[in-house]
């Protein structure tokens, strides 16, 4: 049996100081520098996400990062106003409104839901319960 001392995740991206920048300046995350041109993201339970460069990055088609919020609304707006898109998809079977939130919480379908991109494309989300 493997008995893990630590665990973290991690995710490339194209352009370390684009995402020091995004992560740390726009989102208002702990971010830190680490070795050999990466980053240590600390998240605010104590645990930590590694983001490293990739020359040939090609960004995650799935949500990497969950960032769960006492308003949706608030954070949206706040995204927003600095620039991030949250309306993202225009897929049927992912119904948002015109700010890019899924009103999931409404319909009993789970928390209401935003996605947006960092610099290096992946995606994100900011989430209400």
């Amino acid at each position: 049996m493997v008995t893990p001392l630590e665990i973290f995740s991690g995710f490339s991206v194209d352009d370390i100081a684009a995402a020091r920048t995004f992560y740390g300046e726009t989102l208002g995350l702990a971010i830190h520098d680490g070795p050999m041109d990466n980053l240590d993201l600390e998240l605010p339970s104590g645990g930590h996400v590694f983001i490293y460069p990739k020359p040939d990055h090609t960004p995650a088609t799935f949500t990497i990062l969950n960032l769960v919020v006492a308003d949706i609304d608030a954070a949206v707006d706040d995204l927003n106003s600095r620039g991030v898109a949250t309306a993202i998809y225009d897929d049927p079977s992912l119904p948002t409104d015109d700010k890019g939130v899924l009103r999931g919480r409404a319909a009993d379908r789970g928390p209401d839901i935003a996605w947006f991109r960092d610099p290096a494309g992946n995606v994100l989300s900011v989430l209400q319960n």
